[in-house]
Order: structure tokens, then C-alpha cells, then sequence
């Protein structure tokens, strides 16, 4: 049994076609994403195995199976097998025309979120960034003033008095670092666009990661040799892989943990712009690591600049990937549970034409 093609292939959300005995008929391209698995291997086993559900949500289902009328479920808890569950909506509908059918349509809350809030986290960001730049300037010349006349103090001090004066030169000078780090954040150029085999980068990040910060990290590669190249600004890409594997290395702690570098080809993910317009970014790349989790109160603001879960932390790190991430037209996604975050990077491949180019 199967729906319309054209609409069933556009819808952009999972979807999933439930035959009377609650077997799988069919599923779309985006519910193969969700499920990170075929259509063929689906197709024909219990929904129930397949979508993992943290509510009772069975009998619910029958009911609306009977009655004929549609059903929905808002903030529940939405996995599979392969992945961590996800905040979804859930709309349940009868099939018109086919008895005991029924259509599962599976809303996932955070890529909603993320798509609705873009443009306005961006602006926000700008605006932050911006007026940071503005005052870095005029708080930079004080600071070294103070830092001097710290300096200066401590000359003609007592021993047990020059804990004060070094308190003051060590947090002025730390200001001024954070200072620099804002006005990097502001001066990132525009991406230099050109193909990039992004397991290059993936093999450079590592490398770089396990003779520094993620020395006592074990890093795992789980690589689609298949990957065509992507189209972005390996030195930027780069950026962003070594951010994020920095961030997975420090929540580990000194007792380490297990980093999984995954890619693969999802030939369905497609983003929408604000034109109405939609382009593909079939290059999925995942930071996966096996750390505590990203705290509740600010999962949903981890991209925004200044949110840390770290003490100490800035808050630009994940805002500055963000921004890069934006810039390459791609999209990024967390999901984060205790024991598994995973930071989905998706990116476009090079253009067609400019492949050609490449080739001759």
C-alpha cells in the first residue's frame, strides 16, 4: 500500500503508513532519516519495535483506530534503536479509504525550534557580538591602565599585601582574553568555498585532539568511505571539529571516554530558507562522545553566544561553530542524554557544475 508519491516523497517530517495489524506499509525519505535505516528493512515489522515511545501510547492508537478520528500527542519522548530519543509531536490519523490503516506523522520539537529561532538567534548573536566589539575597545585602555598601576602598587608593598595587586593584574588580564576571543568571534571571514574531503579534516582534527587536549580520550572513526566531497572552507570546518571535540574531551573530566567520528549520505535532508526556497545537505558528519550530558536549563540555548554549561566557560565556542555552520549554508542539531550527546553536522556537497570544474 502506498500514498501518493509526490506528496508522500515532499513531506517534511517523518512519516510512517501502519497497516491494520500495526506493521509498517510504508515509510517516507525523512522517517528513513529519523530511523537511520532503509525502507526495505522496516518495512513489514511491528511500528512499536521500530519507534521507541516513553509514553503508553499503544492503546491510545487503538482508539483512534476504532473511532475513526485523529489523535495528538505534544512533548513526548520519540526514538529508535539507533538514536536517542528526541523531544516530538506526534499526529495520528486514520487512512480515508483504507480501514484499520492509519498514518504516524512525527515532529521533532527541536529541529522546529531550531528552524523557527535561525534567523532571530543570528540577529541576536550579531547584535551581541557587535556591541562587544564596540566596548572592547574602550575597555581595553583602562584595564591596561590598571594592570600598570597594579604593577606599580605592588613596588613599595609588603609581602602578605601583594596577593591584592596580583589578584587585580590576574583578572584584568583575563578580561582582556576573553575581550580578544569576542573580537575573534566578530572578525571570522567569509568561508573560502572550494571541494573538501571531509574526512581530511576529520583525520587532521583527530590527530591534532589526541596530541593535546584529548590526550586521554579514545577517538573512534566510523567513516563512509563513499562520502562525496563537501563544499565549505576546510580551514573553518576544521575549526568547528576541533571545537567540538575540545568541548566532548573537557566534559569527559581526567578520566577520559570514548569520541565517535561518524559519517554517512542522507540523501533526504533538506533545508528550507526563509524565500521558501530548500536546498540539500546530504553530508551528515556526528561528534558523538559518551560523557554526563548537556545540563537541562540551557540544551536549548547551547548555541546562543554566552550560554556555557562550563565554569569559567565564555559561551562562544558552540555560537562561533554555529556561526561557521550557518555561513557554509549547513545546519547543526544536538541531542544529549546522560551517557550520549551527539552534534549532527549536515553540509552540502560540492555543486555540480563546480564539480565538473574540478574534474577538468
Amino acid at each position: 500500500m502506498n500514498a501518493d508519491g509526490a506528496i508522500w516523497t515532499s513531506l517534511p517530517v517523518p512519516a510512517f503508513l501502519i497497516d491494520e495489524n500495526d506493521r509498517i506499509a510504508d515509510v517516507n525519505s525523512a522517517a528513513e532519516g529519523f530511523l537511520n535505516a532503509s525502507r526495505k528493512s522496516v518495512v513489514g515489522h511491528p511500528i512499536w519495535d521500530q519507534l521507541a515511545i516513553d509514553a503508553p501510547i499503544e492503546q491510545a492508537f487503538e482508539r483512534a483506530r476504532k473511532q475513526g478520528t485523529p489523535l495528538f500527542v505534544n512533548d513526548i519522548d520519540v526514538g529508535s534503536g539507533s538514536r536517542a530519543p528526541l523531544q516530538c509531536g506526534l499526529q495520528i490519523a486514520p487512512l480515508v479509504g483504507h480501514p484499520g490503516s492509519m498514518l504516524i506523522l512525527v515532529s521533532p520539537r527541536e529541529l522546529a525550534g531550531r528552524m523557527t529561532q535561525s534567523h532571530s538567534v543570528k540577529s541576536a548573536a550579531q547584535s551581541a557580538i557587535g556591541m562587544a566589539e564596540m566596548l572592547a575597545h574602550e575597555i581595553k585602555n583602562p584595564l591596561a591602565g590598571i594592570t600598570g598601576a597594579a604593577q606599580l602598587l605592588s613596588m613599595n608593598l609588603a609581602a602578605e599585601d601583594l596577593e591584592l595587586t596580583d589578584l587585580i593584574v590576574e583578572e584584568s588580564r583575563r578580561i582582556v582574553k576573553l575581550l580578544e576571543q569576542v573580537e575573534q568571534f566578530g572578525n571570522l571571514s567569509t568561508p573560502d568555498f572550494k571541494p573538501v574531503n571531509i574526512h581530511d579534516v576529520l583525520d587532521r582534527a583527530r590527530r591534532s585532539a589526541l596530541l593535546g587536549f584529548g590526550a586521554h580520550m579514545t577517538i573512534i572513526e566510523d567513516y563512509d568511505p563513499s562520502l562525496p566531497l563537501a563544499y565549505g572552507d576546510p580551514d573553518q570546518l576544521l575549526q568547528v571539529i576541533l571545537n567540538l571535540l575540545k568541548n566532548a574531551s573537557e566534559a569527559a573530566g581526567s578520566d577520559g571516554g570514548i569520541i565517535r567520528l561518524h559519517t554517512y549520505f542522507e540523501h533526504s535532508f533538506r533545508l528550507r530558507r526563509s524565500d521558501g526556497s530548500g536546498h540539500s545537505l546530504p553530508l551528515q558528519i556526528e561528534i558523538i562522545d559518551d560523557g554526563p550530558g548537556l545540563p537541562n536549563d540551557i540544551r536549548a540555548d547551547i548555541f546562543d553566544p554566552f550560554v556555557s554549561g562550563r565554569e569559567n566557560g565564555t559561551g562562544l565556542g558552540l555560537a562561533l561553530v554555529s556561526k561557521i555552520i550557518s555561513d557554509h549554508d549547513g545546519w547543526i542539531s544536538v541531542d544529549s542524554v546522560p551517557g550520549r550527546t551527539v552534534f549532527r553536522l549536515s553540509l552540502p556537497r560540492v555543486p555540480k557544475g563546480r564539480a565538473e570544474e574540478e574534474k577538468t
